[in-house]
């Protein structure tokens, strides 16, 4: 069973932080990079940042040296920290593989977690 359950999000001023998690089940943790993905209201889902399983890591261009993912093969957990908000970065944060199987279709996303920043 295939599950994703995201984590941490809330309201925050601009220029303050949240820490994002993720927890996966299945056997896929172990074997994909696992992104970090938002959708901001009327625009389309993008990724911002993924984490190979070695560890390499990599942002979109809006979020390099604000945001830092992490992971714990352990535990199945994928983290996001985020410093210095803006509120652009106001959406509905997910997590899932990149890239994702594409027998997925649009299976398995979970419900998000919404990041609000706003004063």
């Amino acid at each position: 069973q295939v599950q994703f359950v995201e984590s941490g999000g809330g309201l925050v001023q601009p220029g303050g932080s949240l820490r994002l998690s993720c927890a996966a089940s299945g056997s896929i943790f172990s074997i994909y990079a696992m992104g970090w993905y938002r959708q901001a209201p009327g625009k389309q889902r993008e990724l911002v940042a993924d984490i190979t399983p070695g560890g390499s890591t990599h942002y979109v261009d809006s979020v390099k040296g604000r945001f830092t993912v992490a992971r714990d093969n352990a535990k199945n957990t994928v983290y996001l920290q985020m410093n210095s908000l803006k509120p652009e970065d106001t959406a509905l944060y997910y997590c899932n593989p990149n890239p994702r199987p594409r027998a997925w279709g649009q299976a398995y996303w979970g419900q998000g977690t919404q990041v609000t920043v706003s004063s």
